[in-house]
Protein backbone atom coordinates (compact mmCIF):
# COMPACT_ATOMS: atom_id res chain seq x y z
CA UNK A 1 0.00 0.00 0.00
CA UNK A 2 1.19 3.31 -0.80
CA UNK A 3 2.62 5.56 1.70
CA UNK A 4 0.40 8.58 2.92
CA UNK A 5 2.10 11.87 2.63
CA UNK A 6 3.38 12.74 6.10
CA UNK A 7 2.88 9.32 7.76
CA UNK A 8 5.62 6.18 7.84
CA UNK A 9 6.25 4.49 4.98
CA UNK A 10 5.14 0.81 5.39
CA UNK A 11 5.83 -2.41 3.09
CA UNK A 12 2.66 -3.97 2.74
CA UNK A 13 2.14 -7.55 3.78
CA UNK A 14 1.80 -10.89 1.86
CA UNK A 15 4.83 -9.74 -0.25
CA UNK A 16 5.50 -13.36 -1.75
CA UNK A 17 1.95 -13.71 -2.37
CA UNK A 18 2.04 -10.16 -4.53
CA UNK A 19 5.24 -11.17 -5.86
CA UNK A 20 3.13 -14.23 -7.20
CA UNK A 21 0.41 -12.03 -9.46
CA UNK A 22 3.07 -9.78 -10.57
CA UNK A 23 4.98 -12.92 -11.98
CA UNK A 24 1.36 -14.11 -13.15
CA UNK A 25 0.03 -10.61 -14.95
CA UNK A 26 3.32 -10.06 -16.84
CA UNK A 27 3.10 -14.07 -18.11
CA UNK A 28 -0.49 -13.58 -19.14
CA UNK A 29 -0.96 -12.55 -23.05
CA UNK A 30 -3.43 -10.54 -22.07
CA UNK A 31 -1.14 -8.22 -20.25
CA UNK A 32 -0.40 -5.94 -23.17
CA UNK A 33 2.55 -3.62 -22.32
CA UNK A 34 5.87 -2.85 -24.01
CA UNK A 35 9.29 -4.19 -22.32
CA UNK A 36 9.60 -0.95 -20.71
CA UNK A 37 6.12 -0.81 -19.03
CA UNK A 38 7.03 -3.94 -17.59
CA UNK A 39 10.37 -2.65 -16.32
CA UNK A 40 8.24 0.00 -14.79
CA UNK A 41 5.64 -1.96 -13.36
CA UNK A 42 8.16 -4.65 -11.72
CA UNK A 43 10.07 -1.73 -10.23
CA UNK A 44 7.60 0.67 -8.75
CA UNK A 45 5.95 -3.18 -7.44
CA UNK A 46 9.45 -4.44 -5.51
CA UNK A 47 9.95 -0.72 -4.69
CA UNK A 48 6.57 -0.61 -2.63
CA UNK A 49 7.57 -4.34 -1.26
CA UNK A 50 10.56 -2.85 0.07
CA UNK A 51 9.21 -0.02 2.18
CA UNK A 52 10.44 2.62 -0.41
CA UNK A 53 7.03 4.09 -1.96
CA UNK A 54 7.86 7.39 -0.80
CA UNK A 55 10.27 7.57 -3.26
CA UNK A 56 8.61 6.60 -6.04
CA UNK A 57 9.05 9.92 -8.08
CA UNK A 58 8.83 10.66 -11.52
CA UNK A 59 12.69 12.18 -11.12
CA UNK A 60 13.78 8.49 -9.61
CA UNK A 61 11.45 6.08 -11.78
CA UNK A 62 12.92 8.08 -14.76
CA UNK A 63 16.77 7.15 -14.12
CA UNK A 64 15.88 4.38 -12.55
CA UNK A 65 13.71 2.43 -15.27
CA UNK A 66 14.05 4.98 -18.54
CA UNK A 67 18.07 5.56 -18.12
CA UNK A 68 17.33 9.07 -17.73
CA UNK A 69 20.40 11.53 -16.17
CA UNK A 70 20.26 13.82 -13.45
CA UNK A 71 18.75 16.60 -16.21
CA UNK A 72 15.88 14.90 -16.04
CA UNK A 73 12.76 17.09 -16.08
CA UNK A 74 9.03 15.71 -15.60
CA UNK A 75 7.24 18.88 -17.20
CA UNK A 76 9.37 18.69 -20.89
CA UNK A 77 9.72 14.85 -20.73
CA UNK A 78 6.26 13.07 -19.37
CA UNK A 79 7.88 9.66 -20.27
CA UNK A 80 6.88 8.70 -16.71
CA UNK A 81 3.53 10.14 -17.20
CA UNK A 82 2.98 8.54 -20.33
CA UNK A 83 3.99 5.22 -18.86
CA UNK A 84 2.08 5.15 -15.53
CA UNK A 85 -1.20 5.79 -17.61
CA UNK A 86 -0.67 3.29 -20.16
CA UNK A 87 0.50 0.69 -17.64
CA UNK A 88 -2.87 1.54 -15.46
CA UNK A 89 -5.28 0.64 -18.56
CA UNK A 90 -2.95 -2.20 -19.56
CA UNK A 91 -3.83 -3.50 -16.05
CA UNK A 92 -7.65 -2.72 -16.02
CA UNK A 93 -7.89 -4.65 -19.35
CA UNK A 94 -6.35 -7.77 -17.76
CA UNK A 95 -8.60 -7.71 -14.89
CA UNK A 96 -11.48 -7.21 -16.90
CA UNK A 97 -10.76 -10.00 -19.62
CA UNK A 98 -8.91 -12.63 -17.95
CA UNK A 99 -7.81 -11.76 -14.31
CA UNK A 100 -11.07 -11.05 -12.69
CA UNK A 101 -10.87 -14.33 -10.28
CA UNK A 102 -6.58 -13.62 -9.15
CA UNK A 103 -6.33 -14.00 -5.51
CA UNK A 104 -4.51 -9.69 -5.50
CA UNK A 105 -5.17 -6.87 -7.74
CA UNK A 106 -3.20 -4.62 -8.69
CA UNK A 107 -3.39 -1.04 -9.13
CA UNK A 108 -1.60 2.12 -9.71
CA UNK A 109 -4.11 5.30 -8.43
CA UNK A 110 -4.50 8.21 -10.88
CA UNK A 111 -2.12 10.95 -9.74
CA UNK A 112 0.64 8.71 -8.27
CA UNK A 113 3.22 6.04 -9.11
CA UNK A 114 2.88 3.93 -5.68
CA UNK A 115 0.67 1.08 -6.91
CA UNK A 116 -1.78 -0.27 -4.47
CA UNK A 117 -2.68 -3.84 -3.62
CA UNK A 118 -6.29 -5.90 -2.65
CA UNK A 119 -7.51 -8.69 -2.50
CA UNK A 120 -10.25 -10.02 -4.60
CA UNK A 121 -13.03 -9.10 -1.95
CA UNK A 122 -12.01 -5.46 -2.75
CA UNK A 123 -9.93 -4.95 1.08
CA UNK A 124 -6.62 -3.40 1.11
CA UNK A 125 -3.96 -5.97 1.85
CA UNK A 126 -3.09 -5.17 5.65
CA UNK A 127 -0.03 -3.60 7.09
CA UNK A 128 2.79 -5.40 9.10
CA UNK A 129 2.15 -5.94 12.61
CA UNK A 130 -1.52 -4.78 12.45
CA UNK A 131 -2.83 -7.61 13.82
CA UNK A 132 -0.73 -7.13 16.61
CA UNK A 133 -1.85 -3.48 17.45
CA UNK A 134 -1.69 -2.57 20.98
CA UNK A 135 -4.28 0.05 22.57
CA UNK A 136 -2.99 2.84 24.69
CA UNK A 137 -2.80 0.99 28.23
CA UNK A 138 -0.99 -1.90 26.71
CA UNK A 139 -3.75 -4.35 26.41
CA UNK A 140 -4.57 -5.90 22.96
CA UNK A 141 -7.76 -4.08 21.42
CA UNK A 142 -10.97 -5.85 21.20
CA UNK A 143 -12.21 -6.80 17.59
CA UNK A 144 -14.75 -5.42 16.50
CA UNK A 145 -16.32 -8.75 15.92
CA UNK A 146 -15.62 -9.92 19.35
CA UNK A 147 -17.34 -6.84 20.33
CA UNK A 148 -20.86 -7.70 18.16
CA UNK A 149 -20.59 -11.19 18.89
CA UNK A 150 -22.79 -11.85 21.61
CA UNK A 151 -25.37 -9.09 20.84
CA UNK A 152 -25.78 -10.19 16.99
CA UNK A 153 -26.26 -13.73 18.12
CA UNK A 154 -29.35 -13.27 19.34
CA UNK A 155 -30.58 -10.57 17.66
CA UNK A 156 -30.19 -12.56 14.54
CA UNK A 157 -32.30 -15.60 15.59
CA UNK A 158 -34.80 -13.45 17.24
CA UNK A 159 -35.18 -10.99 14.09
CA UNK A 160 -35.67 -14.15 12.31
CA UNK A 161 -38.39 -15.59 14.71
CA UNK A 162 -40.47 -12.52 13.74
CA UNK A 163 -39.67 -13.36 10.05
CA UNK A 164 -40.95 -16.75 10.33
CA UNK A 165 -44.34 -15.57 11.80
CA UNK A 166 -44.68 -13.62 8.88
CA UNK A 167 -44.02 -15.76 5.81
CA UNK A 168 -42.41 -19.09 5.95
CA UNK A 169 -38.85 -18.79 6.44
CA UNK A 170 -37.50 -20.71 3.61
CA UNK A 171 -38.93 -17.55 1.11
CA UNK A 172 -36.09 -15.69 3.01
CA UNK A 173 -33.21 -18.17 2.94
CA UNK A 174 -33.80 -19.41 -0.49
CA UNK A 175 -32.37 -17.39 -3.76
CA UNK A 176 -35.06 -16.31 -5.78
CA UNK A 177 -35.90 -18.21 -9.05
CA UNK A 178 -35.02 -16.44 -12.22
CA UNK A 179 -36.06 -17.44 -15.53
CA UNK A 180 -32.93 -19.22 -17.27
CA UNK A 181 -34.23 -17.47 -20.42
CA UNK A 182 -33.74 -14.14 -18.62
CA UNK A 183 -29.68 -13.83 -18.90
CA UNK A 184 -29.86 -15.41 -22.29
CA UNK A 185 -32.83 -12.84 -23.93
CA UNK A 186 -30.09 -10.15 -22.33
CA UNK A 187 -27.41 -11.45 -24.29
CA UNK A 188 -29.28 -11.65 -27.23
CA UNK A 189 -30.73 -8.25 -27.24
CA UNK A 190 -27.03 -6.89 -26.92
CA UNK A 191 -24.56 -5.34 -29.20
CA UNK A 192 -21.21 -7.30 -28.86
CA UNK A 193 -18.24 -5.57 -30.55
CA UNK A 194 -14.56 -7.19 -30.92
CA UNK A 195 -11.98 -4.45 -30.11
CA UNK A 196 -8.79 -6.03 -32.49
CA UNK A 197 -5.82 -4.51 -31.63
CA UNK A 198 -5.10 -1.35 -33.43
CA UNK A 199 -2.66 -1.65 -36.48
CA UNK A 200 0.62 0.34 -36.35
CA UNK A 201 1.40 1.38 -39.77
CA UNK A 202 4.65 2.70 -40.95
CA UNK A 203 6.13 0.29 -38.43
CA UNK A 204 7.57 2.59 -35.95
CA UNK A 205 8.18 2.12 -32.22
CA UNK A 206 5.92 5.29 -31.54
CA UNK A 207 3.10 4.35 -33.40
CA UNK A 208 3.29 0.86 -31.81
CA UNK A 209 2.40 2.54 -28.71
CA UNK A 210 -0.43 4.86 -29.60
CA UNK A 211 -2.14 2.08 -31.29
CA UNK A 212 -1.36 0.09 -28.18
CA UNK A 213 -2.20 2.62 -26.00
CA UNK A 214 -5.34 3.81 -28.24
CA UNK A 215 -6.63 -0.17 -28.47
CA UNK A 216 -7.34 -0.10 -24.54
CA UNK A 217 -8.32 3.60 -24.30
CA UNK A 218 -11.27 2.21 -26.65
CA UNK A 219 -11.65 -0.81 -24.39
CA UNK A 220 -11.81 0.79 -21.91
CA UNK A 221 -14.63 3.02 -22.55
CA UNK A 222 -16.81 0.65 -24.52
CA UNK A 223 -17.19 -1.42 -21.32
CA UNK A 224 -19.34 1.58 -19.55
CA UNK A 225 -21.58 1.27 -22.60
CA UNK A 226 -25.16 0.08 -21.56
CA UNK A 227 -25.95 -2.77 -24.00
CA UNK A 228 -22.75 -3.48 -25.40
CA UNK A 229 -20.83 -6.43 -24.52
CA UNK A 230 -17.06 -5.58 -24.96
CA UNK A 231 -15.25 -8.94 -26.12
CA UNK A 232 -11.16 -9.56 -25.70
CA UNK A 233 -9.15 -9.57 -29.44
CA UNK A 234 -9.59 -12.38 -31.04
CA UNK A 235 -12.78 -13.22 -30.31
CA UNK A 236 -14.49 -12.26 -33.37
CA UNK A 237 -15.24 -15.62 -34.63
CA UNK A 238 -17.04 -17.57 -31.70
CA UNK A 239 -20.56 -18.21 -31.45
CA UNK A 240 -23.10 -16.44 -29.37
CA UNK A 241 -26.04 -14.49 -29.60
CA UNK A 242 -27.15 -10.79 -30.55
CA UNK A 243 -25.36 -8.50 -32.99
CA UNK A 244 -21.30 -9.95 -33.65
CA UNK A 245 -19.11 -6.39 -35.04
CA UNK A 246 -15.75 -6.62 -34.95
CA UNK A 247 -13.95 -3.27 -34.17
CA UNK A 248 -10.39 -2.21 -36.46
CA UNK A 249 -8.14 0.34 -36.92
CA UNK A 250 -4.55 1.75 -38.02
CA UNK A 251 -2.96 4.43 -36.35
CA UNK A 252 0.33 5.56 -38.80
CA UNK A 253 2.44 8.61 -36.96
CA UNK A 254 3.92 11.03 -39.62
CA UNK A 255 6.44 13.65 -38.35
CA UNK A 256 3.98 14.91 -35.50
CA UNK A 257 0.67 14.37 -36.75
CA UNK A 258 -1.08 10.86 -35.98
CA UNK A 259 -3.66 9.87 -38.06
CA UNK A 260 -5.91 6.50 -36.77
CA UNK A 261 -8.46 5.26 -39.31
CA UNK A 262 -11.29 3.18 -37.46
CA UNK A 263 -13.90 1.17 -38.99
CA UNK A 264 -17.01 -1.25 -37.64
CA UNK A 265 -17.70 -4.34 -39.53
CA UNK A 266 -20.81 -6.84 -39.48
CA UNK A 267 -19.15 -10.09 -38.83
CA UNK A 268 -21.98 -11.83 -40.15
CA UNK A 269 -21.83 -10.05 -43.96
CA UNK A 270 -18.47 -8.14 -43.74
CA UNK A 271 -20.84 -4.88 -44.25
CA UNK A 272 -18.75 -2.12 -42.65
CA UNK A 273 -21.08 -0.30 -40.87
CA UNK A 274 -19.44 3.15 -39.51
CA UNK A 275 -15.74 4.12 -40.48
CA UNK A 276 -14.41 7.73 -39.31
CA UNK A 277 -10.53 9.26 -39.73
CA UNK A 278 -9.28 11.30 -36.38
CA UNK A 279 -6.12 13.08 -36.80
CA UNK A 280 -4.28 14.45 -34.13
CA UNK A 281 -1.37 16.86 -33.90
CA UNK A 282 0.86 15.68 -31.42
CA UNK A 283 3.39 18.59 -30.52
CA UNK A 284 3.70 19.69 -27.63
CA UNK A 285 0.79 17.44 -26.10
CA UNK A 286 0.40 15.28 -23.94
CA UNK A 287 -0.02 11.36 -25.72
CA UNK A 288 -2.55 10.18 -22.74
CA UNK A 289 -4.91 13.21 -23.11
CA UNK A 290 -4.72 13.00 -27.18
CA UNK A 291 -5.61 8.95 -26.65
CA UNK A 292 -8.31 9.65 -24.25
CA UNK A 293 -9.95 12.40 -26.65
CA UNK A 294 -9.83 9.93 -30.04
CA UNK A 295 -11.43 6.98 -28.01
CA UNK A 296 -13.73 9.05 -26.19
CA UNK A 297 -14.86 9.88 -29.70
CA UNK A 298 -15.18 6.66 -31.15
CA UNK A 299 -17.35 5.31 -28.44
CA UNK A 300 -19.56 8.33 -28.47
CA UNK A 301 -20.01 7.87 -32.53
CA UNK A 302 -20.26 3.88 -32.36
CA UNK A 303 -22.76 4.31 -28.99
CA UNK A 304 -24.91 7.05 -30.40
CA UNK A 305 -25.14 5.83 -34.16
CA UNK A 306 -28.36 5.01 -35.44
CA UNK A 307 -27.46 2.00 -37.37
CA UNK A 308 -27.04 -0.35 -34.60
CA UNK A 309 -30.58 0.34 -33.48
CA UNK A 310 -31.70 -0.53 -36.51
CA UNK A 311 -29.50 -3.97 -36.50
CA UNK A 312 -30.18 -4.62 -32.72
CA UNK A 313 -31.45 -7.93 -31.91
CA UNK A 314 -35.19 -7.64 -30.97
CA UNK A 315 -34.96 -9.48 -27.26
Amino acid sequence: MSSVDGGEDRAPGNPEGIRAQLERILASPEFHAPERGRRFLQYIVEETLEGRSAQLKAYTIAQAVFGRNASFDAQSDPVVRIEAGRIRRALERYYLVCGSQDPIRVTIPKGSYSPQFSGNDDRMMSLPGSSKAQSHDGEPPLRLRQLLLPIGVPAFFGVMAVLALIRPLEAYLSPPKTSPFSTASTTAASVRIAVEPFDALGGTARGEDLAKGLTDQVIARLTKVTDIVVLAPGRAGQDGGGLLLSLQGGALVEGTVLRLHVRLINVSNGAVIWANQYDRNLDGQAILDIEDDIAADIVTEISGSGKLNGLRPQS
